[in-house]
């Protein structure tokens, strides 16, 4: 694993997004289809080289586990749902303008609008952290000469940054259970009735759009650490199952 080279596509993945975000909001108030449409391939082509960078980021650092793991899996999500919905939009751009192609236009571009509102926050806090975890690993393999690292060390430090990702989890899970009780209720319900509609693992933004309630995956997060449900990766994102639809 070579840190300058990850160090150098962590900055350069800063560069993109800083770009990026300086052309966002012209799509906001654009009315010519035409320069939107320019507007909005000029993002994608550089949402394009920022999933391929967190892709690559994905593949290096994935391995290593723990909080480094969970960062880099959440970086890789965020990019590829802002290049999917920027591909929507732009489906919807090249096609001809009748009432239900204008309907079609106006709802991506709405969903677009709303996930960013997230993504900017989402993807710096994430580059940010990043970029300190990397540092950390720096100094790791920096000692003797960056001589390896003894497997056992590195399992162990692994440990500790599991129990410190869970620690969180749970911290702003019972925050939610004290302050919203209803809403740990609501999420529990919402998944379950996915299940009933014969949806066995469920995203957690499918199960914030049946409950209503923000920032759901805190919450699915929290009852996974306490054994009421059930998680798993699938295409890079967490998916989960209430053990009372477990098959075990």
């Amino acid at each position: 694993m070579n840190v300058d080279e990850i160090k150098a596509k962590i900055s350069r993945l800063e560069k993109l997004h800083a770009d990026f975000e300086r052309g966002f909001p012209g799509i906001y108030e654009e009315v010519d289809r035409e320069t939107l449409f320019e507007r909005v391939k000029n993002l994608y082509a550089i949402s394009r080289e920022k999933l391929e960078i967190a892709t690559s980021l994905y593949r290096e650092l994935a391995s290593i586990g723990g909080r480094t793991e969970d960062l880099v899996r959440e970086l890789y999500r965020n990019e590829y749902q802002m290049k999917f919905r920027l591909e929507e939009l732009l489906s919807h751009l090249v096609r001809e303008g009748d009432y239900e192609a204008k309907l079609k236009l106006k709802g991506s571009l709405e969903r677009l609008v709303q996930f960013h509102r997230v993504y900017d926050y989402a993807v710096r806090k994430s580059l940010g952290e990043l970029g300190s975890e990397v540092e950390g690993l720096d100094l790791v393999l920096g000692a003797e000469n960056k001589k390896k690292v003894p497997s056992g060390i590195m399992d162990k430090l692994s440990k500790v940054e599991e129990l410190e990702a869970e620690l969180r989890v749970m911290k702003r899970f019972l925050f939610r259970l004290y302050t919203h009780p209803g809403d740990v209720h609501k999420v529990e319900e919402a998944l379950m009735a996915w299940h009933s509609r014969g949806l066995l693992w469920v995203e957690a933004r499918n199960v914030e759009k049946v409950s209503g309630v923000q920032n759901a995956g805190e919450i699915l997060e929290g009852l996974t650490l306490i054994g009421v449900v059930e998680k798993k990766m699938r295409g890079g994102e967490g998916v989960y199952r209430h053990r009372s639809f477990s098959s075990d």
